[in-house]
């Protein structure tokens, strides 16, 4: 990574996760700050859109510091090698907190930021930061001692307001063009849904209608209490805001093997069903060690004799449910 300017290390250059105790100098316990899940951290994405917001005392605990200029970078696989950073910006009060799975990185005076946020999306960095990993399969993390003694090459700031204007540009190009293929891929999207919906929507001569409830039972997993998950840990923990993203919050190995051995759990392949917010995103539960809300993550258990778990998938994706709306969230029941 030397290209000819003078390296430094990056705990030579930046302060590593500044301590919480400048929040509480300047706020006090039922003042507001910005909240960042690891789900709301982008990809590639320099500048932090942190949307939502808590009260100091309900995060300063548990939860990792932040301020606005520092620079966010997801530790835990697969969020790092994926690219999970940012730059925190437009903060409540200046402050932020989120994921325990974050290092936060405060450039001094000879490092900007963006120069340092472009730095860390490397392919190489983020290459050798992989090989260097600790921990289980599923919850490998970057090493402390990787992230301080990583060599970042320092040219004068003139310099890097210069490269930061070049790759800026450069990365615009790449948004424009990355709009162009969503847009492509919502299109294509649109025309598979209407297909789908055409197909159940005009049965053949032979097919037997029935209700789901004739071919199986809703099943849930075992309730989960607030103080039984933790920031991070053995096992993912997925709620209706994380299904099928990255879970912000995590169970003992204890739990999850006492309760899926004692409890419902989903089979390998068996259609998970969002049943609260936004109702009806499913997932295919891919046998990987995880654990679910109970009421609002819910899949049919039933025999593939009569419904293929592939089949149930794509009707999930064309049925109109019909959900009960509440006082502020739409929910499925097992009457719908």
């Amino acid at each position: 990574m030397n290209c000819g300017f003078p390296t430094l290390r990056l705990s030579e250059v930046c302060e590593i996760r500044p301590p919480k105790a400048e929040a509480r100098a300047i706020l006090g316990d039922d003042d507001s700050v910005s909240f960042l899940p690891m789900e709301d951290l982008g990809v590639f994405q320099k500048q932090i859109i942190a949307v939502r917001e808590r009260r100091l005392k309900d995060v300063a605990g548990s939860y990792t510091y932040f301020a606005n200029n520092d620079v966010l970078l997801a530790k835990i696989t697969p969020c790092f090698e994926n690219g999970k950073l940012g730059i925190a910006r437009n903060l409540t009060n200046g402050i932020g907190f989120g994921s325990s799975e974050y290092i936060v990185f405060r450039p001094d005076k000879r490092l900007l930021p963006e120069y340092l946020f472009y730095f860390l999306s490397l392919d190489e960095f983020r290459e050798e930061g992989k090989r260097r990993m600790m921990g289980s399969v599923g919850h490998k993390r970057v090493s402390q001692e990787f992230i301080e003694n990583s060599e970042i090459p320092v040219p004068p700031i003139e310099e890097q307001r210069r490269i930061v204007a070049i790759l800026d540009e450069a990365f615009a190009c790449i948004d424009k063009a990355k709009a162009n293929t969503e847009k492509n891929i919502q299109n294509a999207r649109e025309l598979f849904d209407s297909y789908l919906n055409n197909i159940f929507s005009n049965p053949g001569p032979d097919w037997d209608n029935r209700n789901l409830g004739d071919i199986g039972s809703v099943s849930m997993c075992k309730r989960i209490y607030k103080e039984q998950t933790t920031p991070s840990g053995d096992i993912p923990f997925y709620k209706i805001g994380t299904f099928g993203k990255e879970p912000d919050s995590f169970i003992s190995s204890e739990i999850y093997e006492d309760f899926r051995n004692k409890y419902s759990f989903p089979r390998v392949g068996d259609v998970l069903l969002s049943a609260a917010g936004t109702i009806g995103r499913r997932v295919k539960y891919d046998g990987r060690p995880a654990y679910f809300q109970d009421s609002n993550i819910i899949w049919l258990a039933h025999d593939e004799s009569q419904v293929l778990n592939d089949y149930l998938f794509h009707f999930y994706g064309a049925c109109e449910w019909g959900s009960t709306k509440g006082a502020t969230i739409s929910r499925l029941y097992n009457d719908n």
